[in-house]
Formats: structure tokens, C-alpha cells, sequence
């Protein structure tokens, strides 16, 4: 039986809202994406600098939103800010965006990364010719995409039943993944104290180079390449680092939402950005840079895992990444629903997804959620699917920034109990990585890049449509 409540109940406290931040941001991306970033500018330097201006750029972001879910401490998050600051096409462009590329696929693909690491131990669930079980042309269908399908109806499940189950996993996962990913840190730190990797991989650390798949360097970069290049290597840890607004989604569940979403994402994005950045400082201290770009499967963290702890270091960090992606994923799901919730509030989605049930959350809205995720866990295109929620993601966090400026002088005397941090300067330096790594990304990756955009831009007629339908019910 599904009943509809009041409202949403806040249950959720500061210390509940800052593990959503922390674990909706650490998935599967920091345990590979390093592979494909120490090729694209080959050298360590250029490596933590990668994820330097990342986390730079995720610090302001979040400081940034700390204003805007002060203002607007609504469930629907971005959705919100996008719809007050310029209207609601901009926040259904969004949303529209939301559901068809950002949220559900970024579920997919941390759910097929459960899978793959679990093949470790169950050898059916790799994504080899040996596991298809069914295949039509060129589509084929994997144990894998099929337990990962199972895992997110699991936790859609859960969280359909109330917030309560939902929290209790996402903070226990949280703080069990961020202990393993800092005692592997801490053991790699005492390895390279015995070794010379480290002085090696620093010799010449801040000249750019490109390096095939086998780790060797092919060439060398320069003049306006450099910063093609830091866009191309962004586009992982951009998607490795994304997720944390999911927190300002479920600001009707949060326990005083105007302090407590703000500090919670300045708390989750700087605990992760610190551990991102000691991660890669502990691969480029225990591996070779050539062995870090030509890591089997780009899977960075075993490579650096089994240089610690031998051959068992495999299962280590298959286990770890397994947590991580279970408690991601529990997070995605949460709180993307709530953005569907507050679409279908307008009128600008299914209905039913406006409903709470007695567990007084959206039951709708998180099993629509559910479909179009599992439709993608089907695709098999997961490293396009990057290229295409990097570049969304990104152009919607701009425009949003942007959108601060546009408040502060259309609503110069709304209440602002928090303001954000550095204004003007620091968002408007954001705004300005954002649009460099979004034009440079076009043409780096044109094509997965152009389809991002192009689904964006589909969204103009959809919601239109949508308007002409409730003109038609209400007339």
C-alpha cells in the first residue's frame, strides 16, 4: 500500500549528511582512472596536478553551493537552485539531464565495477567471451551487467522503505572505506620509505609527455596541447570526484539544512580531495610511471596493492573497491530520486515519482530510477559514458555558479545565512576551469562529448511538451 505524506522528515544529522557527500564521491574512479591520466601527461607532476586543480575545482564548487542550499534548503538540490536563479527550463534541463546521463549512469557504471572486482573471487562474473550470456550482433549481455542489475534493485529496495536502512549503510560503508583507503596509503608510505621509486618518478617530474599502453613515453607536450591534454586527464578525475552535491538532493531529510548541507560539503569534499591526493602520492611512490600508465585493466590500485602486500594485495583491494562501489551506489541511489520528486512536484515527471509513501520517501521516483539505470548497466559503453557525464556535469555545475551572481542581483536582499567562500573570486575562477575543461574536452573527445550536449539540448523540446500537456489537462 503506498500512502502519501505531508512532507519529507528530517532524520538526517551533520555527521549522516557529510558520509553521503564522502561516499557518493568514492566509487571505483580513484582505484583506476590514474592509468589513463599518467598517459595523457605522463609524468608525476603533472599527475597530482591533475587532481590538485580537481579537488581545487570540487572545494569551490562545494563552497560555492553552501550559499545557494542555505537559500534554498528544498529537497530537488541543484534542480532548485538552476529553477530560482534562472528558470524552470534551465532546472528541467537539468533534471532532464539527471536522469538520462549523470545520476543514472554514473549508477551504472559503479555498479558493472562492483561486479568486475567481484569477478576476483567469482571468475563468472569477469567481463570475458567465456561469460556472455546472450549475445545479438555486437550486443552482448554478461553475468556482471546482470549481478550489478541485482545490486542496485537491492538498494533501491532498501532505500524504499525509508531513509533509516539507507543511512545506516551509507555511514558504516563510508567509514570502512575511508579506514581502508587510508591504512593502504599509510602501508604504501612505509613501503616507499625501503625504495627509490619515488626520487625516480620526481627526476623530471613537470615535463609533459604522452605514454602508450604498455607505459612508454611516445612524444612530448606543449604549447596549447598542455592544457588539452589536462582536460582529456580531468575527464576521470572530474568523474571520480563528482557526486558530491548528491547531499543538497535530500535537504528535506536533513536536520537544520542551512547549516548542516553547507558544512557537510565542505567537510566531505575536503576529506576526499586530502585522500585522492595522498593516493596518488602513494602510487607514484611504490610503482614505476610506467607501470602506473600501463596498469592491467587501468587498475591502478592492484598493481600498487600487490607491490605491498605481494600477490594477496589482489583480493585487498578487490575488496575494498567492492565496499566502496556498494556504499556509492547506496548514496547515488538515496538521493537522486529526490530530484525526480521535486521534477514531478512541477509537473515535469511521471506523476506518481510526486508521491511519497508511508515510509515517507519516493518509492515512484526511485524504481523509475532504478529502470533507467539498469537499461544502462546493458550498454557495455561505460568509458564513453564518462566522457559524455563529465561534460554535463561540469557545464551544469558552471551554470549553477554562475547562478549566485545572478541571485545576488535579482535578489539582492534575500536572507543568506551563509555566503560563499571567496565571492567573487574564487567562483569566478571556477567558472572559468569549467568552461576551459568543457571547450577543450569538445575537442579532445568530440564525439561522446557532442552526444552529452546533444541530450541536454533534447531536453529543450521534451520539456516544452511537457508544458503543452498540462496546458491541455488543465484547459
Amino acid at each position: 500500500m503506498s500512502e502519501q505524506t505531508a512532507s519529507f522528515k528530517p532524520t538526517l544529522g551533520l555527521l549522516d549528511s557529510t558520509m553521503i557527500v564522502a561516499g557518493s564521491m568514492i566509487g571505483s574512479g580513484i582505484f583506476i582512472v590514474s592509468a589513463d591520466i599518467t598517459r595523457n601527461v605522463g609524468s608525476a607532476g603533472w599527475l597530482i596536478a591533475v587532481w590538485v586543480i580537481t579537488g581545487f575545482m570540487t572545494l569551490t564548487a562545494a563552497l560555492s553551493y553552501g550559499e545557494l542550499s542555505a537559500m534554498f534548503p528544498k529537497a530537488g538540490g541543484q534542480y532548485v537552485y538552476l529553477k530560482e536563479a534562472f528558470n524552470p527550463l534551465a532546472g528541467f534541463l537539468y533534471g532532464w539531464s539527471f536522469f538520462t546521463v549523470i545520476q543514472t549512469a554514473t549508477i551504472a557504471a559503479v555498479g558493472v565495477a562492483f561486479s568486475k572486482f567481484a569477478g576476483y573471487f567469482i571468475p563468472a562474473l569477469e567481463l570475458t567471451d567465456a561469460n556472455i550470456l546472450l549475445q545479438l550482433g555486437d550486443f552482448k549481455i554478461y553475468s556482471a551487467q546482470l549481478v550489478s542489475i541485482a545490486l542496485i534493485i537491492f538498494l533501491t529496495y532498501i532505500n524504499s522503505k525509508g531513509v533509516k536502512g539507507g543511512k545506516m549503510i551509507q555511514t558504516s560503508f563510508t567509514v570502512v572505506k575511508l579506514l581502508s583507503l587510508f591504512g593502504l596509503i599509510v602501508f604504501g608510505f612505509l613501503l616507499a620509505a625501503k625504495g627509490s621509486i619515488w626520487n625516480a618518478n620526481w627526476a623530471d617530474a613537470w615535463h609533459m609527455t604522452t605514454r602508450n599502453a604498455e607505459g612508454a613515453v611516445i612524444g612530448g607536450v606543449a604549447g596549447s596541447a598542455i592544457l588539452g591534454a589536462i582536460a582529456a586527464s580531468m575527464v576521470g578525475s572530474i568523474f571520480s570526484s563528482d557526486a558530491w552535491n548528491n547531499v543538497t538532493f535530500i535537504a528535506g531529510e536533513i536536520k537544520n539544512p542551512k547549516r548542516n548541507i553547507g558544512l557537510a560539503l565542505f567537510l566531505g569534499t575536503l576529506i576526499v580531495t586530502i585522500i585522492y591526493v595522498m593516493a596518488n602520492l602513494m602510487y607514484i611512490s611504490v610503482l614505476p610511471l610506467n607501470e602506473v600508465a600501463s596498469a592491467p585493466q587501468d587498475r591502478v590500485a592492484v598493481a600498487a596493492s600487490k607491490a605491498i602486500f605481494g600477490d594477496i594485495g589482489t583480493y585487498v583491494i578487490a575488496v575494498m573497491i567492492m565496499i566502496s562501489t556498494f556504499g556509492c551506489n547506496n548514496g547515488l541511489i538515496l538521493a537522486g530520486a529526490r530530484v525526480y520528486n521535486a521534477m514531478a512536484l512541477d509537473r515535469l515527471f511521471f506523476k506518481k515519482a510526486a508521491e511519497l509513501n508511508r515510509y515517507a520517501v519516493p518509492e515512484y521516483a526511485l524504481w523509475a530510477q532504478c529502470i533507467m539505470a539498469s537499461i544502462l548497466c546493458l550498454s557495455g559503453k561505460y568509458g564513453d559514458l564518462l566522457d559524455m557525464i563529465s561534460f554535463v556535469v561540469v557545464l551544469f555545475y558552471a551554470l549553477t555558479i554562475i547562478g549566485i551572481f545572478r541571485l545576488r542581483s535579482t535578489r539582492p536582499d534575500a536572507e543568506r545565512p551563509y555566503k560563499a567562500f571567496g565571492y567573487p573570486v574564487l567562483p569566478v575562477i571556477y567558472i572559468i576551469l569549467a568552461i576551459v575543461f568543457c571547450v577543450f574536452l569538445i575537442i579532445m573527445k568530440p564525439l561522446y562529448a557532442g552526444i552529452g550536449l546533444g541530450i541536454v539540448l533534447l531536453g529543450v523540446p521534451v520539456y516544452y511538451l511537457a508544458i503543452a500537456n498540462q496546458k491541455d489537462k488543465s484547459s
